[in-house]
């Protein structure tokens, strides 16, 4: 059974739509998939792996400040790496980062074992716990679910590179 949890403002929900939880990205997608070990250079790892798949996709910018290709890859590379960071600290065994990118979408998922979903906690001024804040305030959609021993928590991003793509609605 698929329990759905996210954010109090609803836009973490996973509703069964063509943006939901796949078994395989749409056809015709780009897709990676790879398992981590939990150990503290996961996040450097996944964030190179993310790099090099934009980049080979196609969707990795020019070095232009102004391409939003460039900021989606910065933003992809920032919140990849908050969920393996959240994977590592807290659930403590392999996991695997899946990455597919169809139909103007960037979706990125982090599965692990743990059972605990993640909160939004207001930034302040503490020296962690700021992972999904980030993942909120960026993300154009995100979400967890719970399948059997463990979890997903997933972000989508926009490609098209059109104004306001990839930018949460309001």
């Amino acid at each position: 059974m698929l329990q759905l949890s996210g954010d109090p403002g609803g836009h973490g929900q996973d509703p069964v739509s063509r943006y939901g939880s796949y078994l395989q990205p749409p056809l015709g997608a780009g897709h990676l998939s790879v398992e981590y070990d939990p150990r503290p250079s996961a996040a450097r790892e996944a964030r190179a792996e993310i790099r090099k798949q934009l980049e080979e996709w196609g969707l990795a910018g020019r070095g232009d400040l102004t391409d939003p290709a460039d900021e989606l890859l910065d933003v992809a590379e920032l919140l990849v790496s908050e969920l393996v960071t959240n994977a590592v600290l807290h659930a403590a065994s392999p996991f695997r980062l899946t990455v597919w990118a169809a139909h103007g979408v960037l979706r990125c998922e982090v599965t692990d074992t743990g059972r605990r979903t993640p909160q939004v906690r207001c930034a302040g001024v503490a020296e962690s716990g700021r992972g999904m804040f980030l993942v909120d305030a960026l993300a154009r959609r995100w979400g967890c679910h719970q399948e059997g021993s463990g979890k997903t928590v997933w972000f989508e991003l926009g490609t098209c590179g059109s104004d306001g793509c990839g930018r949460r609605q309001p």
